[in-house]
This record gives C-alpha cells, sequence and structure tokens, in this order.
C-alpha cells in the first residue's frame, strides 16, 4: 500500500487514518511545489494530480475523504465505521462529506472575504458550519458519541488546521475540547510527526 502525499496538505488526513487503522504503507512524497504532481506517472494514479492519493494494489483511491471511507471498509478490524445496516452509519457517511461539501467551501468563504447566500450555497455560509460543528461536537466525545470513526478523522483534521494550524477561524469552547481529544491520541501524535517528514 502506497500513500502519495505531501507537508501541510490535505495528506496529513490519509496518514492519520493509516494509523488509526494500524496499516503498514510506504508513505511517497509528491514534490508539489516543484510541480511532481503534474507528470504522466502521477496523473495515472490521481487525474487530479493533487495529493493524497493511495494505491492498494489493483485499487487506486483519490480524495482524502474517499481514502478514508476506503480504508474504513479496508480495515474493518479497526472499527473505524459502522456497518451497513447500523443506523450509526448515516450520521457517520454525513460527516465524513460534511468536511469537503461545508467545511472546506467555508474556510474559502473566511479567507477571500466574500458574502454568500444560504439558500443558494449548499454548504449553507460560514456562521452556519460553525453552529452545526459546534452542535455537533459538544455533547462528545466523538461524533458518534463513544465511538470514534473515520469522519472523525476528517472532522478532527478540518479544525485542527482550522483552528489551530492556521488559524483561519475563530475557536469556541466545544471545538478546543474536542481538538484535545482528537491531538491526544497516539495515531494523531504520529501522523502529525510522519506529515511533517516526508524525506
Amino acid at each position: 500500500m502506497k500513500l502519495y502525499g505531501a507537508p501541510q496538505t490535505r495528506s496529513f488526513r490519509a496518514i492519520w487514518m493509516l494509523e488509526e487503522c494500524d496499516a503498514r504503507y510506504e508513505r511517497v512524497h509528491v514534490d508539489i511545489r516543484a510541480g511532481a504532481q503534474a507528470t504522466p506517472d502521477y496523473h495515472a494514479v490521481n487525474p487530479m494530480e493533487k495529493v493524497p492519493a493511495l494505491v492498494d494494489g489493483e485499487a487506486r483511491v483519490a480524495e482524502s475523504g474517499a481514502i478514508c471511507a476506503y480504508l474504513a471498509d479496508r480495515f474493518p478490524e479497526a472499527g473505524l465505521a459502522p456497518k451497513i445496516l447500523d443506523p450509526a452509519r448515516g450520521r457517520y457517511l454525513q460527516w465524513l462529506f460534511f468536511s469537503g461539501n461545508c467545511v472546506e467551501p467555508s474556510f474559502i468563504e473566511k479567507v477571500l472575504k466574500f458574502e454568500v447566500s444560504p439558500a443558494q450555497a449548499g454548504w449553507g455560509g460560514y456562521q452556519k458550519v460553525l453552529d452545526v460543528l459546534e452542535e455537533a461536537v459538544q455533547p462528545g466525545p466523538w461524533l458518534l458519541g463513544d465511538r470514534f470513526t473515520a469522519a472523525d478523522v476528517m472532522i478532527g483534521a478540518d479544525l485542527f488546521f482550522g483552528i489551530r494550524a492556521f488559524r483561519l477561524f475563530e475557536t469556541r469552547p466545544a471545538f478546543d475540547a474536542y481538538l484535545d481529544r482528537c491531538m491526544e491520541r497516539p495515531a494523531f501524535v504520529r501522523a502529525q510527526a510522519l506529515g511533517e517528514d516526508w524525506s
């Protein structure tokens, strides 16, 4: 299994997930600042020429949310996804996709300082996303209650980068408490070190 990635990118989500799965994998540095992603070889791995991307035998998976979903199903013994007929799978999928569909656009809205119509924007607006996230993490300890899942990897990474690493948006007590729990996980600690060292 190979993970293609680079420092300070969404590759962190994939590394954290791989560490939570206790998977054996090789990290392959793609020097995106030097244009290494725009090569025929890497294009064959991920046509979008972005990181991360995962190769597992014949399987090719890009998009960090898809990678997390794939790994949760690939390593069921890690218990990072509710089973198909488990009613909790609905909320799990919701939070897994909330990251790319709502959190990331809200970051862009905030950073670029543009206004959106809540009725027309699929993410409902920056404040709405923060309010919904706060409501989701406040009961704790995790998005699905006592069970940590791949959805926590996605949302936890978003909040970590959005609040602690890049200070893109305001924090709230519920976010701080949730982030502290995420950052105490041994897999998060390992991923943080690995995510910065691609040598």
